[in-house]
């Protein structure tokens, strides 16, 4: 299963607080994969469709709600599943929405708590799915603040829930997909603001004031990734946003997020997402917002 697992680019960028994607469809057809951000999976009509999150499986039930944490590899397969109107509404949020100290107050330790269980994965209780399935279906007729601050409402009454499940066995961990350092924030900062120019390695190594191999050598022992591999996960994860936003063409998408060849942006888009720029695009056909 390993070899399979994919590393999401999500199409959130850093100046949005969540994204929303609501659809019906008639499989699913997404492969094992993890992503940084928080995720939230309100799936009806798919009875018999198999969930896994981290090491756990299991066959699902007519209604689903589960909280996926950063980096935890997940999915759901078609299995004994016969819906051909599966209701699925997936919302992601970046892991620093809620800032540390923050969640220290005493009025977010529910939050805080829900959030550590969440890198194991949550299943909420059918009678939490059934008073909040109204607010989650609805929260895409809110705008703006107003829309953060319902969100924010939900996952509150998310983390009160009882009787919530931890999917995935305490021995799974996904600690190799993280870090903490300041130079490699610095780094990724540079890379978001400029994906769209020439980045260079000697460029950000001058950044993080260390010689190019051994700036190398740190940002992949500290990311697990080459540099390469990352600029070139974020400048997917922009091209990803346009594809849904806009209807530029592909090459245009591909030029303006820094790939100066079309063939070579769908060559590696399909590697790293599992489909093409144009099949991702098609793939967003129900209600999608970003506040």
């Amino acid at each position: 299963m390993k070899k399979h697992l994919l590393r999401e680019i999500t199409p959130l960028t850093q100046n949005d607080c969540f994204t929303l994607f609501s659809r019906i469809k008639t499989e699913f057809d997404f492969p094992l994969h993890f992503h940084e951000e928080y995720e939230l999976n309100f799936i009806r009509g798919a009875k018999g469709a198999k969930r896994v999150v981290g090491d756990h499986m299991e066959d699902i039930d007519d209604l689903e709600l589960v909280l996926i944490g950063p980096n935890l590899q997940h999915a759901w397969f078609n299995n004994q599943c016969r819906s051909r109107e599966i209701h699925e509404i997936t919302i992601q949020f970046h892991k620093d929405l809620f800032d540390e100290k923050l969640l220290r107050r005493n009025q977010l330790s529910f939050i805080k708590n829900m959030f550590d269980k969440s890198s194991r994965g949550i299943l909420f209780p059918r009678e939490t799915i059934l008073a909040l399935a109204p607010r989650i279906q609805e929260l895409n007729q809110k705008h703006g603040f107003d829309s953060v601050l319902e969100l924010i409402s939900i996952i509150h009454d998310l983390s009160i829930s009882r009787n919530l499940r931890i999917l995935s066995d305490s021995a799974f961990t996904n600690e190799q997909f993280t870090y903490n350092s300041r130079r490699i924030e610095k780094t990724f900062d540079f890379m978001n603001k400029n994906f769209d120019k020439n980045v260079t390695l000697s460029e950000v190594s001058r950044l993080a004031n260390m010689s190019d191999v051994s700036f190398s050598r740190f940002f992949r022992q500290r990311t697990g990734n080459t540099f390469i591999d990352s600029l070139t996960e974020i400048r997917l994860g922009h091209a990803s946003r346009i594809l849904i936003d806009s209807t530029n063409s592909i090459a245009e998408v591909a030029y303006h997020c820094g790939f100066n060849n079309i063939s070579n942006f769908n060559r590696i888009f399909k590697k790293k997402k599992g489909c093409t720029p144009r099949e991702f695009r098609e793939s967003f056909s129900g209600t999608r917002i970003f506040i």
